[in-house]
């Protein structure tokens, strides 16, 4: 744990939180900024900032923990939102996930899709990059 870090502090009960459940390696609480009622994170009780930093234990925690809450929450819509980076809006350098429900068009997380033209050629050249690196 990162003694600066403030879900590390949430963790370690030194910053009050409205949990939902916890485990060895996961914690779940309601985020306290909420996008959407029932808004709530998922974190590693291991401190990193991005995921491809999470030992694999913890990843799959999380990942069993996500679908738990998931469901808990209700929602029949719903965005998992896990962002690596401050280029990519990550706010706290620890590996979070968040659950907002999506109730209707006003409420919950709005998103943007920029795409851009597809290249399969470049695609299979990309793919047998990322592949060859497994």
């Amino acid at each position: 744990m990162a003694a600066a870090c403030i879900f590390c502090k949430i963790i370690a009960g030194d910053i009050p939180s409205h949990k939902i459940m916890e485990n060895d390696h996961v914690f779940a609480f309601m985020d306290i900024n909420p996008v959407a009622e029932g808004h709530c994170l998922v974190i590693p009780k291991y401190h990193c900032e991005k995921v491809h930093e999470l030992p694999e234990e913890y990843g799959a925690e999380v990942g069993r923990m996500l679908v738990k809450v998931s469901k808990a929450v209700g929602a029949e819509n719903y965005n998992l939102l896990q962002n690596n980076g401050e280029l990519a809006h990550q706010a706290v350098k620890h590996v979070h996930f968040h659950i907002i429900p999506k109730p209707n068009a006003s409420e919950g997380l709005g998103v943007g899709w920029p795409t851009k033209p597809t290249d399969h050629e470049a695609f299979a050249k990309k793919a047998t990059e990322i592949a060859g690196k497994l």
